[in-house]
């Protein structure tokens, strides 16, 4: 939006996360080993930054879809896919609505970090929004580990999870051709340690990107 207003010709848009930081404010402290619950997610080590200019050979931004405030009344903190994952469906079926995308416009459409809780809840509430986007539909939760292998139970969250799966998978398969158009949607919470030990609910947004190989 700042170079679309002509404030800036090159903007470098960096994010990063670390595991343990969420995990020490919001949930036990490590050293205490209780059990994680399936809902739980790991924050991912990672950072990422992407380079956008005014002028390029691509993959370009041809649509943003600004998210609002939602929130479901959802207060457990170690269950954030259920937390942010109403937020990603009012985005993109907003997005379907405005632009009149289908799901079949898209080879890929991927949220930031619900991991797989968030993913069933997405896929299905955007079936009752009369869009079924399984089919091309994914997290990068889930992408950025095994489940299987690293027993990370619902996956990955954090600023760094979307950034790292974007700029070190995503980006390469576009200009690859292997994908030609994406819909990237970061997801997060906004809510602070004092929320949650005054046991208030976790309001959820989510911004969305549409990105291709072609203006």
């Amino acid at each position: 939006m700042i170079i679309d207003g002509g404030f800036a010709d090159k903007v470098a848009c960096v994010t990063s996360s670390h595991f343990s930081t969420a995990e020490r404010q919001y949930r036990f402290p490590l050293e205490f080993g209780t059990q994680r619950p399936f809902s739980a997610q790991w924050t991912v080590t990672g950072a990422g930054a992407s380079i956008l200019s005014l002028e390029g050979s691509g993959p370009y931004i041809t649509y943003i879809t600004t998210g609002k405030v939602i929130d479901l009344g959802i207060k457990d903190v170690n269950n954030m896919g259920s937390a942010m994952a109403p937020a990603a469906v009012d985005t993109i079926s907003i997005h379907f609505k405005d632009t009149g995308y289908t799901p079949d416009d898209y080879d890929l459409i991927i949220t930031g970090d619900l991991g797989h809780v968030g993913n069933d809840i997405v896929v299905d509430f955007m079936k009752k929004q009369g869009y079924d986007i399984s089919k091309v539909y994914t997290d990068c939760g889930i992408k950025i580990f095994d489940s299987k292998k690293q027993d990370t139970h619902a996956g990955g969250s954090g600023c760094g999870c979307s950034a790292v799966v974007f700029n070190g998978y995503i980006y390469n398969e576009m200009l690859n051709g292997n994908l030609n158009k994406v819909l990237l949607i970061s997801t997060g919470a906004l809510h602070s340690p004092t929320m949650t030990q005054q046991g208030e609910s976790i309001p959820g947004i989510a911004h969305a990107l549409t990105i291709s190989n072609e203006k």
